[in-house]
């Protein structure tokens, strides 16, 4: 079987249903820290989540993933850094490398505005994507021990982040 390439481009604001739908069929315990979405559905995009801040995964023309990043503050101490505040992965798209390219060009979209570091927040039992972040260079830099209170349990919040500079 011929797997078709994925294509990453940033996100349009056409995109807004497409990325709807794939972020609340991939909705997981394991990764979210709002409860699972109801209808009614707003849209996607907002005034505080803008299309240019995602990167869209794209495979034979049907949206199969997104990451988002962005400076971490409005603060000019940190504008070298860029922050990933989300990144999913459609389930039949899982485990073929989307999530992978899906960070390798967000890292460097990040490195060509000009950010020398990236930065994460992963809840701790989030294995796969700490084993993917670990796997990318990302380190452990933080642990906010049961800083999230979900599904009856207390989870830590992990801090990750990685050098975007050659060492």
């Amino acid at each position: 079987m011929i797997v078709p390439e994925t294509l990453i481009r940033t996100a349009v604001r056409a995109d807004d249903a497409a990325l709807g739908a794939l972020d609340r069929a991939a909705w997981s315990p394991l990764h979210a820290v709002l409860p699972a979405p109801v209808p009614p559905y707003g849209p996607f995009f907002d005034d505080r989540h803008l299309p240019g801040d995602y990167l869209v995964a794209e495979r034979a023309g049907v949206l199969v993933g997104y990451i988002r990043v962005v400076p971490p503050t409005p603060l000019a101490a940190t504008a070298h850094v860029r922050q990933i505040q989300g990144l999913v992965v459609g389930e039949a798209a899982r485990g073929r490398g989307v999530g992978r390219a899906l960070l390798r060009a967000a890292m460097e979209r990040a490195r060509a505005d000009g950010a020398v570091r990236m930065t994460l927040r992963v809840l701790g039992h989030n294995a796969p994507a700490r084993a993917l972040y670990a796997a990318e260079g990302f380190a452990v830099e933080g642990v906010l021990p049961g800083e999230m209170f979900l599904a009856g349990e207390y989870v830590d919040d992990v801090l990750m982040g990685r050098s975007l500079t050659p060492r």
